[in-house]
């Protein structure tokens, strides 16, 4: 009875720090209590079932068990039973600005230089206002800036850009403002993305490629998961020494929470070092470094990461070079967030990274702005 009142304790430990994720109506990933890892919880007719060790080998109802199970009680205490609305679960419930009360209703419509903006009235408070979440006191609507967003990343120039929104919204902007959205948004999405717990495989691949930066060439360090090509991380140095290859490195782990059981690099001499001095462990299995000295190795090949730097080198190319490092690296963040959760993969069936990596946000048609309105709900 003290081991289950344990389990129920940490259980409920686990819901408290919020490291449990609904993925869909029966499967949930809940973080262990470490940060290093997670177990996936699905249900199963009318019980649940975890691949911890606990549960597989005890088959007990494991702490992972007990936090999905209160996690859902909650869940159900506070949503209606309504299917058509079961994919709102996870979304934020629209409340008052003012006292916090979700006894809404719209209230007509309110006309500005935006366009025309939904306006709310509280039933108990009956005040009056709007919801523009991540795009307050913005003159273009939401709408304009994730077109702009879009257009931008899927490889069109700035001026370009604003010729497109001159043409088909009438909206007149300048290419400097539309550089501001795009800093602005790329570091609130960054900071949302960067704090979700991709699902990734044991393999990862490592590679460095050139960029130009004021005129002068720097490198771009990129990992990435062999089995969903979620792009891990990214960072530019201006050598290649083992520093620079365990700053790449240590990104990657933070974002996965996990060590890799490979990884597949070229050959450069920092690599051996790097990896030994991130990923080195006394308990099996330890990570192994593949080393691939040429594209045509029989053992195997680093060709997926190359394929994503051939896919930075093509947006690249208009671009022309970059100003500075700090605007590089903001360029190459925005293109992550892209490349993951925006860009559909073919050799994903159509997916994006995210997905295949259990990151189902449920972004909708305009992926751009459900990522910016869920980004902003979290700061």
């Amino acid at each position: 009875m003290k081991t289950t009142n344990s389990r129920k304790l940490r259980g409920v430990q686990l819901l408290a720090h919020r490291k449990v994720e609904m993925i869909n109506d029966s499967t949930f990933r809940v973080q262990s209590q470490s940060g290093l890892g997670s177990y996936i919880v699905v249900r199963k007719g009318l019980n649940w079932v975890c691949e911890c060790a606990d549960f597989e080998f005890n088959r007990v109802i494991c702490k992972h068990i007990y936090a999905v199970e209160q996690y859902w009680q909650d869940l159900k205490r506070a949503i209606p039973h309504d299917a058509e609305r079961f994919e709102e679960l996870c979304e934020p419930q629209l409340v008052c600005k003012y006292c916090g009360s979700p006894n809404l209703i719209k209230r007509g419509v309110r006309k500005n230089k935006s366009g025309r903006v939904q306006r709310f009235s509280c039933k108990d408070c009956g005040k009056r206002f709007v919801v523009n979440v991540g795009f307050e006191k913005m003159k273009a609507t939401p709408q304009v800036v994730t077109v702009a967003l879009d257009l931008y990343f899927k490889g069109i120039s700035l001026r370009k850009v604003v010729d497109h929104l001159k043409q088909f919204y009438g909206v007149k902007v300048t290419h400097v403002a539309v550089f501001k959205w795009i800093k602005k948004y790329v570091q609130i999405m960054k900071d949302y993305v960067d704090s979700l717990f991709p699902k990734v495989s044991g393999i990862w691949h490592s590679d460095e490629m050139t960029l130009k930066i004021d005129g002068e060439f720097k490198w771009l360090w990129n990992v990435m998961c062999n089995q969903t090509r979620f792009w891990l991380a990214s960072h530019i140095t201006e050598k290649r020494e083992t520093k620079d290859a365990r700053t790449v490195l240590a990104e990657a782990r933070n974002m996965a929470k996990v060590r890799p059981l490979a990884v597949v690099t070229d050959g450069l001499r920092s690599y051996p070092h790097a990896i030994t001095k991130e990923f080195r462990t006394m308990k099996a299995p330890r990570t192994e470094h593949i080393r691939v000295p040429s594209i045509r190795n029989e053992r195997s090949n680093n060709n997926m990461v190359e394929r994503l730097n051939g896919t930075v080198r093509e947006r690249n190319k208009v671009m022309r070079g970059l100003e500075d490092e700090p605007t590089a690296q903001t360029i190459i963040n925005g293109f992550r967030i892209y490349y993951n959760f925006i860009r559909p993969h073919m050799a994903l069936n159509g997916k994006t990274p995210a997905q295949k990596a259990k990151l189902n946000l449920n972004l909708g048609n305009n992926k751009w702005l459900s990522l910016v309105t869920k980004a902003s709900n979290k700061r």
